[in-house]
């Protein structure tokens, strides 16, 4: 699974006051065995884990002696205990529960005193032992080990300036990526956990530019980004590769309109040496709900798909082979995983425009209970009875954007290696081929947010090659492109 930080929506989906992304509806660990949730039976709420990488996945109810606070954080461990925090008398206590027959265990580990500083878990940590928290304050942020240290809740760094995200850009659970806001304008650092929190600047797109990292996959390098540097003052959605030195892209087809919010979830993994081949997840919401959609770097369409009945939002997986999961709960499934193998990438440029399909026919499989009435998924969704994706002929359309805006996007880690000593880590190769399913633009897939401009062809690939880290461009007068299609 890929570690993410949720792009702020619209409406209720904004992200808090305090400048953290919303919440999934649930939390899965990084290798995908376990996950975990506050839910409630009638007024009352309380924890549950669920169990994923068993034959079926089920549910087990942590509640406790009285009722959580609906804002209540909880995350699962690799051991399939669940760190709780709760937040009383200005303090955010850290507990462990774990069942124990028909009742509950519960570990304290400490507490967490930041007075008016908003204090909030980050996402899952590779290895599953470890938990940490960022509390962000008016002028510095602090990032706390609540979980797995010696002697209850560490302070293992302090940033300067407010931050907020959290994504992990390795596989030990060393090197964090936060956005930090300094000065008026929001860019990514890299903090060294090992280091003693030593901060080490990750994007930087444009000079005045908000660039934010949104999820990174640590096999491919590839990389998700939330910016305004290709048009001042609206954030879009753009991707590039850890330690190359092509432009950052910011593709048409991932443009927000007024009524419709785009949120990357999930990347796949295990495409070592092809980060432009990996699928992603987002999650679309709009005024018809809330749906899956599917896109890849080669490719210039999203595939819209339903969301399983009873999805919770924000959540899901993918394996390495191409199979995105996505944990829902009904009444007749309270435990349920939707397996969904999305369309192949490879369209025929022939097929002018591209036939008419039904999103997840054939391809939606639920996994656990399913029993119950209302598990079907596929039947529905926002095309209205049936779930029928709309097709249209690309078209020849507006001129799609040609504008460039410059600036460089700058990858750097330094010291890298857990000795201490100087090292490197070659991001993978970027090159990406000419993006979309035919060079004339046709089979492209129906939008729900109106039609699309035609978009310009992508520019000749740059011959791939692997670049350390500490020789990626930086802000030295070497300027990069910022391609729009």
């Amino acid at each position: 699974m890929t570690a993410c930080a949720i792009e702020p929506t619209a409406g209720d989906r904004d992200g808090d006051r305090d400048g953290f992304s919303p919440r999934p509806g649930c939390v899965i660990t990084v290798d995908g065995g376990y996950a975990a949730r506050l839910t409630r039976s009638g007024d009352s709420w309380y924890p549950e884990r669920w169990t994923l990488d068993g034959p079926e996945p089920y549910a087990v109810p942590l509640p406790g002696n009285q009722p959580e606070e609906p804002g209540t954080e909880v995350q699962p461990m690799g051991d399939g205990r669940v760190l709780i925090r709760r937040f009383a008398a200005g303090r955010h206590n850290f507990s462990l529960l774990y069942p124990t027959g028909p009742g509950t265990g519960e570990l304290p580990l400490g507490a967490v005193e930041c007075g008016d500083s908003g204090l909030r878990l980050l996402p899952p940590a590779p290895g599953g032992d470890r938990a940490y928290a960022l509390v962000a304050g008016p002028r510095s942020s602090a990032v706390w080990l609540v979980a797995g240290g010696a002697f209850g809740p560490e302070h293992v760094a302090e940033i300067l300036g407010r931050c907020s995200g959290g994504v992990w850009l390795d596989r030990s659970g060393r090197m964090l990526a936060l956005d930090r806001e300094l000065d008026g304008r929001t860019k990514s650092v890299v903090v060294d956990l090992e280091r003693g929190g030593e901060v080490s600047p990750l994007l930087q797109i444009a000079a005045g530019s908000d660039d934010r990292l949104l999820l990174a996959d640590p096999d491919s390098g590839l990389l998700l980004i939330r910016s305004d540097a290709p048009s001042p003052g609206h954030a879009r959605l753009g991707w590039g590769v850890l330690g190359s030195t092509l432009p950052v892209r910011f593709p048409e087809c991932l443009r927000r309109s007024a009524d419709c919010a785009v949120t990357p979830f999930a990347i796949q993994p295990g495409q070592v040496l092809t980060p432009e081949s990996c699928g992603v997840a987002l999650r679309i919401d709009g005024p018809a709900g809330s749906w899956i959609g599917v896109w890849r770097p080669t490719e210039r369409q999203v595939h819209h798909l339903p969301a399983p009945p009873g999805w919770l939002a924000g959540a899901g997986l993918w394996t390495p082979d191409g199979v995105l999961r996505l944990p829902y709960a009904t009444q007749g499934t309270p435990c349920g995983v939707a397996e969904l193998t999305p369309p192949q990438p490879a369209v025929e440029a022939g097929d002018a425009g591209g036939a008419a399909q039904a999103p997840g026919a054939g391809g939606a499989q639920p996994v656990g209970d399913t029993q119950g009435a209302g598990d079907t998924w596929g039947a529905g969704g926002p095309w209205g009875a049936g779930g029928t994706w709309r097709a249209r002929d690309a078209g020849p359309g507006a001129a799609g954007e040609t504008a460039e805006a410059r600036g460089v996007m700058a990858f750097m880690v330094a010291r890298w290696g857990a000795t201490g000593a100087t090292g490197t880590m070659s991001g993978a190769v970027g090159g990406a081929p000419a993006e979309g399913p035919g060079r004339d633009g046709t089979g492209r897939t129906g939008s729900p947010w109106g039609p699309q401009p035609s978009e310009p062809d992508p520019p000749e690939p740059v011959a791939p090659r692997p670049v350390p880290l500490q020789q990626a461009p930086l802000t030295d007068g070497t300027l990069g492109r910022l391609v729009t299609n």
